[in-house]
């Protein structure tokens, strides 16, 4: 079996030591092989220890500068050291040398986000959207921000989706019950659905507070 093999097998097992040894062997092995590289950098993810892994990945973008899982793996670590604008250009650069799939734009419209540049976001989103279907967390987060572009006809269609696959889905609840709210006359609605999320999590302190301003609105 291939070091890189045995590496994955290990790392699959949850023995990080043992993963990091045969990445290692393998580098040793091939040196200018960009996968030892990539692989080492992804199990220094797995451990959050980002110092480490950074210039493994680097290594292998200078070995590789087409091997799309090292921008996306490095894309990772910036994301969650929140340097979002350089973990944007790589999620970027990994779709381009062939990483189509739906976590990479999710994760480039998630940055884009946190960048407050929800309008570039959108069209990413809605890629990750299409490629994952059946993926709640997507689909809620492809609701939220047409909801912040205030396209709220479609993002009422990806919460009433989410509902209908987890109907104890809070946030789901939490968006549909704000966006009634804010869009439509539907107060009763509006409340039935923010008094479910906190129903369903009674931590959901922002649903009750929404919830508590609609009805003494009434009052």
């Amino acid at each position: 079996m291939e070091y890189n093999e045995i590496g994955i097998k290990a790392l699959q097992e949850g023995a990080y030591e043992k993963a990091v040894e045969a990445f290692m062997q393998a580098i040793e092995k091939e040196p200018k092989d960009a996968v030892g590289y990539i692989n080492l950098g992804n199990v220094f993810a797995s451990l959050g220890d980002a110092e480490k892994g950074e210039p493994f990945f680097q290594q292998a973008i200078v070995l590789d500068p087409e091997a799309g899982t090292a921008y996306y793996g490095l894309a990772n670590l910036y994301y969650n050291k929140e340097r979002y604008e350089e973990a944007a250009k790589l999620y970027e650069t990994a779709i381009r040398k062939g990483i189509d799939q739906s976590d990479a734009y999710f994760m480039l419209a998630k940055s884009l986000e946190r960048m407050d540049k929800v309008k570039l976001a959108l069209p990413y989103m809605q890629r990750a959207a299409e490629l994952a279907p059946e993926d709640l967390e997507i689909r809620l987060s492809y609701g939220i921000i047409l909801a912040n572009m205030e396209m709220f006809t479609e993002a009422g269609d990806e919460f009433r989706f989410i509902l209908a696959s987890d109907e104890k889905n809070a946030d789901a609840h939490y968006n549909l019950g704000f966006l009634y709210a804010v869009s439509t006359d539907r107060k009763e609605d509006a409340l039935m659905h923010l008094k479910e999320a906190f129903t369903l999590e009674p931590d959901y302190e922002q649903a009750r507070y929404i919830h508590d301003m609609i009805q003494q609105s009434d009052e």
